[in-house]
């Protein structure tokens, strides 16, 4: 977890998207366009949130992803992990055995127990990991909900409602956008 990247936001917003679709699935497509984002790269961390089993995948016409938990069973560390995977905040490289004083001969004292340096960036990750723990996605959609005008939610719920009616079946199983002639997976 050494540095979050942008698919974190990206994956983050979408399951924010997801748990405002009244249980409707949306395909990574739809999500990205929803949020004016790469199609192709919102598409490579949705498998990562399903492995998670933070979201399931719905075949079919109307198919797409749905969460597979409620939101207030996902947590933000859930979704950073599943996304980024478990990385260390710091990876030390035990330079506190490389001092040019010892010689080439580590005295106990310098290299005895964790070091100082890494002891402090363990303390940081762990009250960073439980800050994450302690957010839901639940708490995140609340929090929007409040700051968002009334309107927003029927807007949100007409835009889903359109795209997903704008979806035609196509030979091979597949969807298609009547509206834009792109496949929808």
């Amino acid at each position: 977890m050494a540095h979050l990247t942008v698919s974190v936001e990206y994956g983050i917003h979408s399951l924010l998207w997801l748990a405002s679709s009244d249980g409707r699935p949306m395909s990574s497509r739809d999500l990205a366009d929803l949020q004016g984002i790469s199609h192709s790269y919102l598409a490579k961390i949705f498998p990562k949130l399903e492995k998670a089993g933070i979201v399931r995948a719905s075949d079919g016409v109307r198919g797409g992803y749905l969460l597979a938990k409620e939101p207030a069973e996902i947590s933000f560390l859930d979704m950073v992990d599943a996304i980024e995977g478990r990385k260390p905040l710091f990876d030390c490289q035990d330079i506190r055995g490389r001092c040019a004083l010892f010689g080439g001969e580590t005295p106990e004292w310098a290299s005895g127990g964790v070091c100082s340096i890494h002891a402090v960036m363990l303390r940081a990750e762990k009250a960073m990991r439980n800050a994450l723990a302690s957010q839901s996605l639940a708490d995140i959609g609340q929090a929007v909900g409040r700051k968002a005008p009334p309107e927003f939610s029927g807007d949100l719920r007409d835009w889903i409602g359109t795209r997903l009616g704008n979806r035609v079946p196509k030979r091979g199983g597949r969807t298609e956008s009547s509206n834009e002639g792109e496949t929808v997976s």
